[in-house]
């Protein structure tokens, strides 16, 4: 938690302003029962007008004292929050953006979302509340425990008897608290997974009619989030009935044994009667402690959530010798490179080792699994090889910074991801000072301009998330154009003609023949080969052959069978 708080110390002043308007508040609180009780001694019992008169416009003034400085505490308070919250988030979501691929393995996309949300929320009114009330709460206890032994020690006594147990209490019920509301954060967490599975995957779930079936996954979550949440607040509302039960017992005490004193005269009317106030705000100030130990319960288990992911150590990051490498020539070359992924045992790449000549077009085929997809992960360094070295241009990828490896390669993943946008501005995301015309070239290239002039706004198409008004085949070459805006010396492709006929992916690969980058693809169509320089043959991680189409053709016979496979004469265990 120190370094969540550390993110207060920009706002000590306006704290310290709250925190001095709250003392304030507190103060005329304090101090109103005593006036109170000046006014029936000095006033009422005595018949002196005069003497009303001047404790009534004391307390009034003291009255309006607090108001204004009620109003000015919320001012502080909400911009100290606020501006809290607001830091804590941005540092959090930079935090998720330094990430590495493994690191995202241990945070669900679900629970990331949790924390900088509602975690974050948590905490933001933690802190407005704790200058607003929560810190005027437990000092109003005290002080007005001080205040009764001032006025009279012996009707005091009750209270001085009363508050450590119910505070002993409440220290039990707020250790308890804790370890529920994480409970609950967790619980919430798996809702939001479920929900955000749901909404992604709706056509499917239509197209398969599991609509049924994933309510009932839905309401088992939802169930288990309100069970933890039940147990946790039925915790807390133990506390109101406590709390009013023994103040109300020590009230009654305070009137029985102030009626024995005022009949004595060991006590004034005035003094048992400012007694009896000071206990009532001592039970208001404690059941608003019960609101206190829920909320910071609360933002004790959101602290800890918050501070495992910033307190996270990113396993990808420029080492101290990185240089700022720019590539040049566009050569790519693996020397006996073995990877794991992290948690895992199962080597993915085994002594894997090739090279790509500059400005070569090199397809790469293998069956699923056979690590095809984890050479174009290590290539931008999204992971650290387990053993061996990739190098760019002679250089190990390890000893060039993140920023000037990854801008000067474009990448096309598997799965083509856009964003809510406009299809300039997708396109325009693979380079933000990329012209207009610019932006048309790499849609012609990527064969996508035609279809972008033919819609309505042209350019300035709105896309759904995910591109979801688009078909697969144009995701694919929209997501080839924002790789091509870069203009970048290393194109890696990762099956993504798949959704493309042949007319248009020979087309594309066509106009890929003008550029002067180094282009490496994952493919499964024999199509995409025979327009390859050169094949790398990839099975379980390891490299069994490589050639042009007609040298593998001759001398592979797992290549021949994968060729007669997609001409239709044979079936293939290797096609995906």
């Amino acid at each position: 938690m120190t370094k969540i708080t550390s993110y207060l110390t920009p706002y000590k002043i306006a704290i310290i302003i709250a925190l001095l308007l709250m003392l304030t508040e507190l103060a005329v609180e304090l101090v109103q029962p005593l006036i109170i009780s000046y006014i029936i001694d000095q006033g009422i019992q005595q018949n002196n007008l005069s003497a009303v008169m001047m404790w009534g416009a004391v307390l009034i003034g003291c009255s309006l004292a607090a108001f204004a400085a009620g109003v000015t505490n919320s001012f502080y308070s909400s911009h100290v929050s606020q501006s809290f919250g607001f830091d804590i988030r941005e540092a959090l979501y930079k935090k998720v953006q330094d990430f590495s691929f493994s690191n995202f393995s241990v945070f669900p996309t679900s629970s990331l979302i949790t924390r900088l949300t509602n975690d974050v929320t948590m905490l933001q009114n933690t802190v407005f509340m704790s200058l607003r009330i929560m810190m005027r709460a437990p000092l109003l206890v005290i002080g007005s425990v001080i205040m009764a032994l001032l006025v009279n020690p012996m009707l005091a006594l009750v209270l001085v008897i009363s508050v450590p147990v119910l505070v002993l209490f409440l220290i039990v019920i707020m250790s308890k608290a804790g370890s529920l509301f994480k409970s609950v954060q967790e619980r919430l967490d798996h809702v939001n997974n479920v929900m955000q599975e749901n909404l992604i995957g709706i056509r499917l779930i239509r197209a398969f009619l599991r609509g049924r079936h994933e309510m009932k996954r839905f309401r088992q979550s939802s169930e288990q989030l309100m069970d933890k949440t039940v147990a946790a607040l039925r915790l807390i509302e133990v506390t109101m009935p406590v709390i009013l039960l023994l103040m109300n017992l020590s009230i009654l005490v305070i009137l029985w044994y102030g009626t024995v004193e005022v009949n004595t005269g060991g006590a004034s009317v005035g003094e048992v009667v400012a007694i009896v106030n000071y206990a009532t705000r001592m039970t208001g100030a404690l059941s608003i402690v019960t609101m206190i130990i829920m909320v910071f319960s609360r933002a004790k288990a959101s602290g800890a959530r918050i501070s495992e992911v910033i307190n996270t150590d990113v396993d990808l990051y420029d080492s101290e010798s990185s240089e700022s490498f720019m590539i040049k020539r566009g050569e790519v070359t693996f020397e006996r490179v073995s990877f794991t992924y992290p948690e895992t045992s199962v080597k993915v790449l085994d002594q894997l080792s090739f090279t790509v000549n500059p400005g070569e077009r090199v397809s790469v085929l293998g069956g699923t699994g056979s690590g095809k997809s984890t050479i174009f992960q290590l290539i931008p360094r999204l992971y650290d090889v387990t053993e061996g070295a990739v190098k760019i241009d002679g250089q190990s990828v390890h000893e060039m910074t993140l920023k000037n490896l990854r801008s000067q390669i474009g990448f096309v993943p598997q799965e083509a991801m856009l964003f809510t946008g406009t299809i300039q501005e997708n396109i325009r995301w693979g380079n933000e000072y990329a012209t207009f015309e610019e932006v048309q070239e790499a849609a012609k290239r990527a064969q996508i301009h035609d279809t972008i002039m033919s819609l309505p706004k042209q350019y300035d198409t709105v896309l759904g998330q995910k591109g979801v008004n688009l078909s697969g085949g144009q995701k694919q070459r929209l997501s080839i154009a924002r790789a091509l805006v870069k203009k970048p010396v290393i194109l890696l492709l990762d099956d993504s003609t798949s959704a493309l006929d042949m007319k248009t992916e020979a087309k594309l690969l066509a106009a890929l023949e003008d550029l002067s980058c180094t282009t490496i693809m994952i493919t499964q169509k024999i199509s995409t080969t025979m327009a390859s320089d050169r094949i790398l043959l990839i099975d379980e991680g390891r490299l069994l052959d490589e050639g042009s189409h007609d040298e593998l053709i001759r001398q592979s016979t797992l290549y021949r069978k994968i060729v007669e496979s997609q001409a239709g004469k044979e079936a293939l265990p290797y096609a995906e």
